[in-house]
Parts: structure tokens; C-alpha cells; sequence
């Protein structure tokens, strides 16, 4: 009697515990979490390389006299061309500008061929690194230079690029969140028809985003993380999504636990015992192949691989001891109106899963096949992906200092009109000057500021910003200057773009090992994890060939994002293998109940089938989100990881996965001992409901 009324006391402490616990743990993540926006920066050499030529140059303006320069560029534009009056009031309006800033230089016009534009390249120090003071001087720029009855003034320049980039990302936060959780509630709802349920696993969630939130901004002070927008966002994506798949493969045990054992406790506990391996399987496998992004060389990846992870972790620990507690405490009542009693059985309906399970037991060497072309001949689109994108081409909606480059990008087709800059030692400046201004594709030189034995030499090539001969003109300029180092923001897409290809040789088979040495010691098999990287890898590939054939055609994308590739890998193989993992673990208990491995993949594609589309449907919905935010770069992650989760959840997991697990018979376990013949056994026993003892 003594030993049950402990046990009882145990089942009402420790779900009161557990809360109490993420009270606390809530109340310090709380202050660091509301600071993590204070420190996300958002510059393009956050973005950058560390061991580009452009980020040197960057980090050795920062020792310069005044600090890293804001480059603008004012454009006036008329129509039918300037009038004199235009001219003089131009000249008026940035001899304002230079009274109101300290500049570099003394700005210099422009003209155009035609007559219709005249453009004034300014820079000023004043700013330094710091962002609010950068954005103070952009915004009161182009509050001084302004147009009217039909002259049209804009305000360009990187640096004003820089500004409106920031603007978009400052909006970010809390529309992404609100959409996301908005979309997660509402197929919560439909998943489970049910009116309190649903709130259970979103407010779970929404504890994990905050206490992720939390953790971040502490690796951020502590080891100086990067944090930018694009990776807080990307965090706050895989909390909800990665959590609230978790949640549907918990709450789907817990409920067919509940009706074979009578006490919730009891029940949730062994709901945990059955789908916890899979599901902390499945976080780590998301964990290791975000953090193999530490292996990059660009900030920004290397930044967003252990957010990422520390997204998903916090979103595992809150699923695997909140979300119960908070069950377990509301009891069955959680479920209503469709409760699941004790003793029940769910009614018995033949499921569209049961009949995709059906065809690919019949003929799983033809599902095999065709679903390999299919992939394959999506694949194919990658091919028609339009080339890098430019710094101009990232907006969604076009803001002043795209409009400004347009202008210029129109008037001044052969023209450059930001500068490229050299950072040169002290001692030889004069004599590099005078290299640089004799080189072809160069337009003009000039010295800038000196200070620290280096000397800043700001150089206008006759090519259009990041045309293919400005680019030819950057690659002279390094491969020719011996101990300089060439930047700015041509230089710096360049650096973007070459960067990325390194990293994506290094990264991706980095995240193959880490993935497929996961799962070979979950799955205790070769053949099974090589079958699964094969499915996400096929995945991916189609999921670009997609975006091939819809970004320019059908979005009018000028560009992709040099880090789409890399990115949306680590994505869909974690996340794919994610799924892969909740399929074959059912298989694998399945087979070691006795079942023969046909029967026991088809039985697997049965009873998860429907939690993994579930789960594979909110994902990609939460990813989908960001097809709506104002950067291409999101719009076009965002689109090309949704439609790989939605191709791995509804074909490769249902169709080829099951085709091939059942084609292969015992082999898909090969070495394990699942692979070899069973011996004979009775007939497997239905599982009784098991009613505690009262206490």
C-alpha cells in the first residue's frame, strides 16, 4: 500500500515539477531573450567571409580616421533631360549635404551621355560601424536632397543599400512570428478538431522560441557569435516547425497509449519510451548537420548553423518535459470532443496511406523506378536557376536606393558608379596609385585617408557595379597589386558568391558523414541510412529543379542567392532524414515484434503515415511563411525548402522509401541481425489494456 501511494504521489509531483522547473527557467532566459534584436547586426561584412579581401579592407577602414566609410550616391533624373536651373539646384542641394557631413573628398558630377541624369558619389566617415548613425545620415541625406516638378532625386550607394536591407530586416521579427504561429494554430486545428488541443503544443512552442531566443543572445556575448537577421529568422522557423512536429508524434503516441492504459501519467510514460528514441534521434540528426555550418568560412553560415541547432534543442527539451507535464495535468479532457477512452479502439478505416501502402507492396520495383525519373527529370530545372543575384535584386518591393540604381544602371550602361576600394601599405601608395590608374577597365584613382601604415585608394571602373567587367577589373586589380587588398561592395558579392562554392564542397559531405554515422547507430544498418541519404539528396535536387523553372519565369527573380544551395542542403537532409527516421524506427520496431519486413514497412507507412504528413505539412508551411517577407533571398529559401519537405513527406517517404524497404526485404537492415531469417515464432498477441492499481 505504502509503495502505491508513493507511486502516486510521484505522478502528481512530477508534472507540477516539470512546470515549475520552465517557470524558472523561463524567468532568467526572459531579460537576455528581449536583447537578442539589440545585437543582431545586419551589414554586408556580417555577411561576409573571414578571410575574404573584402573583409579585410573592411576591418581595416574600422582603423582608419573616421572608421568604415558610408558610400552614397545622390542620382537627379529628368525625362526629357536636366535644365540648367536642375543643374544649379543639384549643386545647391550636395553643397547642403557637404555643409550638414563631414565627407571624404569633395563630391564631383557626373553627367550622363544623354543629359538626363546627373549623379554625385559621396562618402562620409562620420558614421563609423555604427548602424543608427549610418542610418541618421542616409535618411537626413535624402531628406536634403529632394525633387520636384518632374526632377526626380535618389539616394543610392551602398550604404544607403545597407540602410534599407536593415529597414527590412528591423520588420522582420514580429510579422514572421505572428504568420508563422498564425499558420502552425491553424492546421493544429484541423489536425486535431479539436478546440483546446491545438493550444497546447503552440504555447509549448512559443516557450522553446523564447528560451532559444534566450540561449542565442548568451553564445552571442559569451563567444561572439554572429547573429543576423536571416539566421534569427531561420531560428525561429525550425523552433515552431521542428517543435510542433515533435509535439504531433508525441501527442499521436500519447493517444494511443491512453487507450491501453488508464492513467495518463502512465500512459505519457509510455508514449516517451516508445517515440522518444526517434524523436531525440531525429533532433540530433537536425543538430549535428546545422552545426557542420561551423566549418564555413562565411560569417553568416557559420553563424546560422548553431542557431539553428540551439532552435531545435530548445524545442526538444521543451517537448520532451513541458508538453507532457502540461498534458499529463489537463488529463483526458485535452482531447475533446474525441477522446480517446480506456479500452477503445480508433474506428477502422481503410487510409490513403494504407492504399499507397498497398500499391507499393504490389509493384515496389515499378514505384521504384518511376519515382526515380520523376525526381530526375525535376532535377533537371536546376539548370535553368538565373545566375548570381546582385545587391540591387534582393527586394521584393523596390525601395529609394534600388530606384537610384536603376536610374544609373539606365544612364550610365558603360560607367561605374560606386567605388571599388584599395587598401594599400602607406609606403607605396603613390606608387600603386599610379599602377592602378594605368590598368585597363579602370576609370579613375584617387588617395583617400591614411592612418595605421595603410592607405585607402577609392578606384571607379568604366564598367557597370558587378557587370562582368567590373568583375574582370577587380580580379586584375588583386591578382596585379602584390600586399593590397581590394574591396567594397562589388568586391564583397564577388567574395559572397566564391565563398559560398568553397564551402559547399567542404560542407556537404561534412553533413553526409555526420548524418549517416547518426544513422547507422540508430538504425544498427548500412543499407538503411544509405537508402535514406540517397531519397534527401534526390529531394533536394528536385526541389531546385523546381525552382528553376518557376523563379524567373514565374517570380521574375533576376538572381539566386549564392548561399540558396548550401543552405537548403543542410535543410532538407537534416529534415528530411528527420522524417526518414520517424518511418523507419516504426519499421524497426515492427520487425523485432516479429513481423516479416514487407508486412512491417507497410505497417510502418500505416500507423506514421499520417503524423508524418501532418508534420511534413506544418513544416513546410512555417517555411512557407517566408515567401512572404520583402527579401528574395527568404522568398526563395523559403519556397525551395517547403516544396522539398512536402516532396519528401508525400513521395519519397510514402512511395519510394517503403517501395525500396519492401523490395529488399531483410537486406534494408544488412549487417544487423534484423537481416537475417527469423526463427519461427507464435503468433503475435494483441496487447491488452493495462488498468493501474488504485493507489
Amino acid at each position: 500500500m505504502r509503495a502505491e501511494q508513493t507511486t502516486a504521489r510521484r505522478r502528481r509531483a512530477v508534472p507540477w515539477a516539470l512546470l515549475g522547473l520552465w517557470v524558472a527557467v523561463m524567468a532568467l532566459a526572459g531579460p537576455f531573450a528581449s536583447k537578442l534584436a539589440d545585437v543582431q547586426q545586419d551589414r554586408i561584412v556580417d555577411y561576409l567571409p573571414a578571410s575574404a579581401d573584402s573583409t579585410e579592407v573592411a576591418k581595416i577602414q574600422d582603423q582608419l580616421p573616421g572608421g568604415e566609410a558610408t558610400e552614397l550616391v545622390l542620382v537627379y533624373h529628368r525625362d526629357g533631360g536636366l535644365t540648367a536651373a536642375d543643374r544649379k539646384e543639384a549643386g545647391s542641394q550636395v553643397a547642403e549635404v557637404a555643409k550638414a557631413h563631414e565627407l571624404t573628398g569633395t563630391p564631383r558630377a557626373v553627367p550622363s551621355d544623354d543629359g538626363t541624369t546627373l549623379m554625385y558619389p559621396v562618402a562620409s566617415t562620420e558614421p563609423g560601424q555604427d548602424e543608427e548613425a549610418r542610418d541618421a545620415l542616409v535618411e537626413d541625406v535624402r531628406d536634403i536632397a529632394h525633387g520636384e516638378a518632374g526632377l526626380s532625386v535618389d539616394v543610392g550607394g551602398s550604404g544607403a543599400l545597407d540602410t534599407d536591407t536593415g529597414k527590412v530586416y528591423e520588420s522582420l521579427g514580429g510579422p514572421l512570428l505572428y504568420t508563422t504561429a498564425g499558420v502552425v494554430a491553424l492546421l493544429l486545428i484541423l489536425i486535431y478538431r479539436s478546440p483546446l488541443l491545438w493550444l497546447v503544443p503552440l504555447a509549448v512552442a512559443g516557450v522553446a522560441d523564447y528560451l532559444a531566443m534566450g540561449v542565442a543572445y548568451g553564445l552571442h556575448e559569451g563567444f561572439g557569435m554572429s547573429v543576423t537577421g536571416q539566421s534569427s529568422s531561420m531560428m525561429t522557423i525550425l523552433v515552431l516547425g521542428a517543435g510542433t512536429d515533435y509535439a504531433l508524434l508525441i501527442v499521436s503516441r500519447y493517444r494511443e497509449e491512453l487507450r491501453r492504459i488508464e492513467r495518463p501519467y502512465d500512459a505519457m510514460v509510455a508514449a516517451l519510451r516508445g517515440c522518444g528514441p526517434a524523436v531525440i534521434a531525429s533532433s540530433g540528426t537536425v543538430a549535428v548537420g546545422l552545426l557542420c555550418l561551423l566549418a564555413a568560412d562565411l560569417n553568416s553560415s557559420r553563424g546560422m548553423g548553431p542557431l539553428g541547432a540551439v532552435g531545435v534543442l530548445c524545442a526538444l527539451v521543451a517537448m520532451l518535459t513541458l508538453l507532457p507535464a502540461v498534458l499529463v495535468l489537463l488529463g483526458r479532457r485535452v482531447f475533446w470532443p474525441l477522446i480517446p477512452a480506456f479500452g477503445s479502439r480508433p474506428k477502422e478505416r481503410r487510409s490513403i496511406f494504407t492504399m499507397m501502402g498497398s500499391s507499393a507492396g504490389r509493384r515496389p520495383l515499378t514505384v521504384l523506378a518511376g519515382g526515380a525519373v520523376l525526381l530526375g527529370a525535376l532535377a533537371l530545372g536546376a539548370l535553368n536557376l538565373p545566375g548570381a543575384m546582385k545587391q540591387e535584386d534582393s527586394f521584393t518591393k523596390t525601395p529609394e536606393s534600388v530606384t537610384a540604381m536603376q536610374t544609373l544602371a539606365g544612364a550610365y550602361p558603360e560607367h561605374g558608379s560606386q567605388p571599388i576600394s584599395v587598401m594599400t601599405p602607406a609606403d607605396s601608395a603613390t606608387a600603386t596609385l599610379a599602377d592602378i590608374t594605368g590598368m585597363k577597365g579602370v576609370d579613375s584613382a584617387e588617395k583617400g585617408r591614411t592612418a595605421k601604415g595603410w592607405t585607402e585608394i577609392s578606384v571607379i571602373a568604366t564598367a557597370a557595379p558587378e557587370s562582368a567587367g567590373e568583375t574582370a577589373t577587380i580580379k586584375e586589380l588583386r591578382a596585379d597589386l602584390d600586399g593590397s587588398y581590394v574591396g567594397g561592395s562589388s568586391a564583397q558579392q564577388l567574395d559572397l558568391k566564391e565563398t559560398n562554392d568553397r564551402d559547399t564542397l567542404v560542407i556537404v559531405p561534412l553533413v553526409l558523414l555526420a548524418v549517416l554515422l547518426i544513422l547507422v547507430a540508430l538504425l544498427r544498418s548500412l543499407v538503411a541510412p544509405l537508402l535514406l541519404l540517397v531519397a534527401v539528396i534526390a529531394v533536394w535536387g528536385a526541389s531546385l529543379g523546381i525552382a528553376g523553372l518557376v523563379f524567373e519565369p514565374l517570380f521574375g527573380f533576376e538572381g539566386t542567392d549564392p548561399g540558396l544551395g548550401l543552405i537548403s542542403f543542410v535543410f532538407l537532409v537534416a529534415l528530411g532524414v528527420d522524417y526518414g527516421i520517424f518511418l523507419m524506427h516504426r519499421m524497426r520496431e515492427e520487425s523485432l515484434a516479429g513481423a516479416e519486413p514487407g508486412d512491417a514497412a507497410l505497417t510502418a507507412l500505416r500507423t506514421t503515415g499520417g503524423v508524418i504528413a501532418s508534420a511534413g505539412i506544418v513544416l513546410a508551411a512555417t517555411f512557407a511563411v517566408l515567401t512572404n517577407m520583402p527579401l528574395v533571398q527568404l522568398v526563395e529559401m523559403g519556397f525551395v525548402i517547403s516544396v522539398g519537405v512536402l516532396l519528401d513527406t508525400f513521395l519519397v517517404r510514402t512511395y519510394l522509401v517503403t517501395s525500396a524497404s519492401v523490395a529488399l526485404g531483410r537486406k534494408v537492415w544488412w549487417p544487423g541481425k534484423l537481416s537475417r531469417p527469423a526463427q519461427a515464432a507464435g503468433p503475435a498477441l494483441e496487447p491488452e489494456p493495462e488498468r493501474a492499481t488504485a493507489p
